[in-house]
């Protein structure tokens, strides 16, 4: 695998916008005011130079998949969970910044705080995969990254710290999760945030662990609009450090198409607060995109690799493919998938692909 030229820059996210970098040992260099750039007094001798013209800004490819979870029936099926990647690998390889929502631990400690077989845990073996498959980032801000209790979380994160994978929206204290990732590549900088609607995970606290958490329906109560509204001072930061801001809300309804109210309001909160795209988890299904201030709010792209075999729509998603000139998204498009018996997702086509792709709503 050909390894892509790239600066991984963490920036704090925390009230009084301080600044901390976590991912590169140098971050990139303040540009100077210009009151410091070299300047001269003498008057130009007039030349007949014409002017350059203005180089083109880069074209970069920017891939959002859904929900991965390496564990239980995955790993049943699998003696390499992350080899179900294998078939879109080269869309992630090729593009120039990766991110999913990784919905597990990665851990072999801990217990089960959730009923039944709903615990989810892959083995941290699994990691190399997922970096071999092309991931830049994931989103730790979930339901379930917190199945095992703190011990597990805490090492979850850690493992991630020693790959060249890149978490953000849990860690082990409020810090940490509110954290983004920012990654870097021709100049162009995107950053990464994530929070966690569905619970489950704790919220995390100062002097405790877990993901960065917003109560909303239709899981955790009433909108709290103070938890919002920390969220929303988040994205503000971050949209002045970066060029193009992602936000990965978990969210929503279960095995719906539609978006309630509350959800929808949110993701136009998130726009009007700074995202350029937001991509939403945890429904399992793909559901409506919406499009608001000239930005994309895809509220879920559903299953990328789960054990969910229980019903059609289960197995399939979108992976979300962005086109940036420079600083700007100028195209967004969805590339539909199934999964098959060993949970590995396989691009579709036809009659199947449009019928996919009808989940994402006219609005695409």
């Amino acid at each position: 695998m050909a390894i892509r030229l790239r600066h991984v820059l963490v920036s704090l996210l925390l009230a009084g916008g301080t600044l901390a970098c976590a991912g590169s040992p140098t971050p990139s260099p303040a540009p100077r005011p210009e009151d410091e750039r070299s300047t001269t007094d003498a008057t130009p001798t007039p030349t007949s130079v014409p002017d350059a013209a203005a180089p083109a800004p880069p074209r970069l490819k920017l891939v959002v998949v859904g929900d991965i979870m390496l564990g239980r029936g995955v790993a049943t099926a699998n003696a390499d969970p992350a080899s179900t990647l294998r078939h879109l690998r080269p869309m992630l390889r090729r593009a120039d910044f990766a991110v999913g929502n990784l919905e597990s631990t990665l851990s072999r400690r801990g217990a089960p705080r959730q009923p039944g077989d709903d615990s989810f845990a892959a083995d941290p073996g699994v990691l190399a995969g997922l970096v071999d498959a092309g991931l830049d980032a994931v989103s730790l801000a979930n339901n379930h990254v917190g199945d095992y209790g703190d011990t597990a979380l805490v090492d979850t994160v850690a493992a991630l710290e020693r790959s060249r994978l890149v978490a953000f929206g849990a860690g082990r204290d409020l810090e940490e999760a509110a954290r983004p990732a920012i990654l870097e590549q021709d100049g162009v900088r995107v950053g990464f945030l994530g929070f966690n609607a569905i619970g489950e995970t704790p919220e995390a606290a100062p002097g405790g662990p877990g993901a960065l958490s917003v109560s909303m329906p239709p899981r955790t109560g009433p909108l709290d609009r103070e938890e919002l509204r920390r969220v929303l001072r988040a994205v503000r930061r971050l949209s002045r450090r970066v060029d193009v801001t992602v936000v990965m809300p978990h969210w929503g309804q279960q095995y719906t198409r539609e978006p309630g109210p509350v959800q929808t309001m949110v993701g136009r909160r998130l726009v009007e607060a700074g995202a350029d795209l937001v991509v939403g988890g945890h429904p399992h299904w793909v559901q409506r995109v919406d499009r608001h201030q000239g930005a994309v709010i895809a509220h879920s792209l559903g299953n990328f690799v789960f054990d969910m075999d229980f019903m059609p729509e289960t197995m399939e998603g979108v992976v979300l493919t962005a086109t940036l000139e420079g600083p700007r998204i100028v195209e967004v498009d969805y590339v539909p998938y199934r999964m098959d018996s060993t949970f590995t997702p396989r691009r579709v086509r036809g009659a199947t692909a449009r019928r996919v792709l009808a989940g994402l709503g006219s609005r695409r």
